[in-house]
């Protein structure tokens, strides 16, 4: 993984907030409003988290449709595991990518939709 995104990584997961979100999300996917509730956060600064994470790939958003027909993003976890080792003078982040073929075939409808 190239040196700026072990940067972006560790910083986005040295903040707790944006920790707790990823924590929130490994459990099942979540909407924005479902996180703010669960982790008594303002939307705002669920968004802010929410965009760090993906910014980082380190969460996925799907869309769903509600009963009433409106349209919500819901995130989910993108890793089984994560680890940060030491290196000699630098961070080696590894990453093993969950490759569940439900989640898989989400990302790609996604990306057909916004053709």
């Amino acid at each position: 993984m190239p040196s700026e995104r072990v940067d972006e990584l560790l910083d986005t997961l040295g903040d707790e907030r944006s920790r707790a979100v990823l924590a929130a999300v490994n459990d099942e996917p979540r909407s924005a409003k479902e996180l703010a509730c669960a982790l008594d956060a303002s939307l705002p600064t669920v968004y802010r988290r929410l965009d760090d994470l993906q910014d980082a790939g380190l969460i996925t958003a799907h869309t769903a449709v509600a009963a009433d027909g409106n349209h919500y993003q819901r995130y989910s976890c993108t890793f089984e595991e994560l680890s940060v080792r030491l290196d000699d003078d630098s961070y080696v982040v590894e990453v093993e990518w969950r490759t569940d073929p439900a989640e898989r075939f989400a990302d790609l409808w996604d990306a057909l939709s916004d053709r």
